[in-house]
């Protein structure tokens, strides 16, 4: 199977359906949350979990399970009971309506695959054997998480910052592409790793010919 990679941006303002309320839709439902997106599940049970988030708002909540008109102005659907006899009508639906439809390890039924992701602040990394392997691509995920820390977080925040102090200081882009390559191959994350961040950002200030980075609070190592 062919996949074009893609991150979907502005899932505040769509509405996001989980249909399923076991705690494969827990986890599907979370990472949605965590991109700020505007959730509700259908099934007319939850976890824990779903159910406490539902209780406080967070998420909406449909007790019952799918009918048909469900999908009716939602944007994205993650189905996660692939045996369920309603998975052929929902899929109908959606391809009706020009729903974008993930059922959980059912390709055959769905529009997209969702990778296997790794969050760390700012940074996102999501890995997908393309339906072959998913058991895969969470070991992978797991092998980058071993690689990639919470400094890295911090780093990109202080990235950030800088973003704006080099364009006024450093006009030409290829000017500013070297400073970058010189913060980037820099001791600014081993110091970051060492809980070292305002030696941290003193560094990238030297090196990149500002005083002071800007100011700001750093996350939480």
């Amino acid at each position: 199977m062919d996949v074009y990679p893609i991150f979907l941006v502005g899932l505040q303002a769509r509405r996001c359906l989980v249909i399923g309320g076991d705690a494969e839709a827990e986890r599907k439902a979370a990472g949605l949350l965590d991109s700020n997106a505007a959730v509700t599940v259908i099934n007319a049970t939850l976890t824990e979990q779903l159910y406490t988030w539902a209780n406080e708002g967070i998420i909406t909540w449909i007790p019952r399970g799918y009918e048909p008109g469900d999908l009716q102005d939602a944007w994205l659907v993650i189905a996660t009971e692939r045996e369920s006899p309603m998975i052929a009508q929902i899929w109908e639906e959606a391809q009706a309506r020009g729903v974008l439809l993930n059922v959980v390890d059912d390709v055959a039924h769905s529009t997209f695959v969702a990778g296997s992701v790794m969050r760390r602040g700012p940074l996102t990394l999501s890995i997908s054997t393309s339906g072959y392997a998913p058991t895969l691509a969470v070991r992978l995920r797991r092998q980058l998480e071993q690689e990639f820390g919470p400094e890295y977080a911090t780093f990109l925040e202080l990235l950030k910052e800088l973003r704006e102090p080099l364009a006024e200081r450093y006009p030409r882009l290829q000017e500013r592409r070297a400073l970058w390559a010189r913060l980037l191959d820099s001791d600014i994350l081993d110091l970051l790793q060492a809980n070292q961040p305002d030696l941290a950002r003193q560094l990238a200030a030297i090196l990149v010919g500002i005083e002071e980075a800007t100011e700001s609070q750093d996350p939480p190592q």
